[in-house]
């Protein structure tokens, strides 16, 4: 844990893959491969307060009482274009859950979040919702995509990131100081142009090969 609300996944596995994402010399095809991959180790965490509750069930030698899921029901919420990568992952752990889309974009001037797309389960307000995005920079396209969550009446809602500067963790502490962010490291800083030092690049760019 670094602070009440901000878990960092240190998990050896997390940390190998997180730094072959880093290195320039990975390929879009692994790129891709190992954001998914982290995606679903960071749900693992992210999802380990689940509830459960005991269920009468049979197995081959005798009947027992044994742990489901219960409580609310999930929402994966991706931010676009690069939150898609992390939601279909994340969907292969909960298939049950149902997915939402947010788009953002950060005007490369002003640094500001534009939305220029909505589409969220109808029942968001009953569900548990996780919120994927792969960097958290500025905090602003975060901050908003939150907010639009919010207003569709979501109320349970935790922030996962592949990767995490102080700036953009700040602006969520001081927006929505209730909203849990998961990510698997913390970088130093941004640089002028907002993006995270030393990072791994543009995320979406290098999943979908573009520039």
């Amino acid at each position: 844990m670094v602070g009440a609300m901000v878990t960092v996944v240190t998990h050896p596995l997390v940390q190998h893959k997180l730094s072959v994402m880093r290195d320039v010399r990975t390929g879009v095809k692994e790129f891709r491969e190992l954001a998914a991959e982290v995606s679903v180790l960071l749900a693992y965490e992210a999802m380990r307060d689940l509830e459960l509750a005991p269920q009468t069930l049979d197995t081959p030698i005798q009947s027992g009482e044994f742990p489901m899921l219960s409580g609310k029901k999930l929402a994966l919420v991706a931010i676009l274009r690069a939150g898609l990568v992390m939601t279909d992952a994340i969907v292969g752990l909960v298939p049950a859950a149902k997915v939402g889309h947010l788009g953002m974009y950060r005007d490369p001037n002003t640094l500001k979040p534009v939305d220029y797309y909505n589409k969220l389960p109808a029942d968001i307000a009953e569900r548990r919702v996780f919120l994927t995005d792969p960097m958290l920079a500025t905090g602003g396209s975060a901050s908003a995509a939150i907010q639009s969550l919010k207003d569709a009446g979501a109320q349970s809602i935790k922030l996962m990131c592949i990767l995490a500067a102080p700036e953009g963790i700040a602006v969520i502490e001081r927006d929505h100081p209730e909203v849990e962010i998961v990510t698997a490291a913390i970088d130093p800083r941004l640089d002028s142009h907002g993006y995270i030092v030393p990072g791994l690049g543009d995320a979406g760019d290098r999943i979908y090969g573009t520039k």
